[in-house]
């Protein structure tokens, strides 16, 4: 008979990797939907072996690694993100999300962080620039425990989302934290962005 702690292992092991080929598949975003639906398919219920953020983040990477398409058509968010970090450098551009961490496909398209005085400064450079965009906000925890809602433009360049979340200039010394690690979320600058693409790494 199998040890608990072996057990435990392949449960968990076997749910983060159907966690993972959901998020892959079906192109989410949200880790405890991908869980719960896992869980489901599995019958794997109890908690205990349910992966973390982090462990399920590090499986989509190495599922989209091992199945993506390595051809040279081969999308890669963070080309299409040096060139918005490009055109936006004038508010400091920060890439988070899948699209840094290499968990990400087109569907869940690239996030930029901006800091700005003012959100209208963003928009009033969308508008010259002619670039159709629709407004939202995104919630954040920040590490005093404090929650914020920050404003977001949103705007499609070709077939991918982008999404420019707009922080003040204060957030670049004490950034929210990010939903996946629960640490400052400090993102990557556009010579970080630069350097990733060159060497083929997520970070």
């Amino acid at each position: 008979m199998m040890p608990e702690r072996g057990r435990t292992q392949t449960l968990k092991e076997r749910l983060t990797y159907e966690a993972a080929r959901i998020m892959v598949e079906q192109g989410l975003s949200d880790f405890d939907r991908a869980r719960r639906k896992a869980a489901e398919r599995t019958g794997i219920l109890d908690r205990r072996h349910w992966p973390t953020n982090e462990a399920l983040q590090e499986a989509v990477v190495i599922q989209r690694r091992l199945f993506a398409d390595c051809g040279p058509d081969r999308w890669d968010p963070r080309a299409e993100a040096i060139q918005a970090m490009r055109l936006l450098h004038a508010f400091s551009p920060r890439l988070i999300g899948a699209a840094l961490s290499g968990s990400g496909d087109r569907r869940l398209g690239v996030e930029l962080l901006l800091f700005a005085e003012r959100p209208e400064d963003v928009l009033f450079d969308l508008i010259e620039r002619r670039i159709p965009w629709q407004e939202g906000e995104r919630s954040f925890r920040y590490p005093d425990g404090r929650r914020c809602a920050h404003p977001v433009f949103r705007f499609m360049a070709g077939e991918t989302p982008f999404e420019l979340i707009v922080l003040p200039p204060q957030a670049r010394r004490h950034p929210p934290l990010d939903p996946v690690t629960d640490r400052p979320q400090r993102g990557a600058s556009l010579a970080d962005v630069e350097r990733l693409l060159a060497g083929g790494d997520a970070v």
